[in-house]
């Protein structure tokens, strides 16, 4: 598994941050602008990275305050698991974002770019949303 990993420092408390993350509604606005054709729900969202893949997520598992998973809700190209961990109190929440893809040497070539810019900018993304 390939990992992609970034971390961010947010000026809120831990359960106002888990709840923007615990819905997928929200996610849109974490993206890079090269997604296209979004649809969520709470649970789950369905987009398109330009000039990669289509993916069909949603949320496995939340753990209040703690942490969020985030699978495949289809067959992806590749496996791929995303995971938010919060730590923190009601003035400051340390997030940290991976993103694991089970790539093969091909796919790792083409995709460890566009999977770590994902990763920095949905960070990036939240801090600027609630900061």
């Amino acid at each position: 598994m390939s990992t992609f990993e970034s971390t961010v420092s947010i000026n809120k408390p831990t359960n106002t941050v888990y709840q923007f993350l615990a819905d997928m509604n929200n996610h849109q606005q974490l993206m890079p602008d090269d997604i296209s054709d979004w649809s969520s729900t709470v649970d789950e969202a369905r987009f398109t990275i330009r000039n990669m893949i289509k993916l069909a997520l949603k949320i496995e598992e939340r753990t209040p305050d703690t942490a969020i998973r985030i699978i495949p809700a289809e067959k992806p190209p590749f496996d791929l698991e995303l995971k938010w961990i919060l730590s923190g109190n009601e003035n400051y929440t340390e997030v940290h974002f991976t993103i694991a893809a089970d790539l093969n040497m091909m796919m790792k070539m083409v995709a460890s770019g566009p999977l770590q810019k994902l990763a920095d900018d949905e960070t990036a993304n939240l801090l600027s949303i609630l900061n």
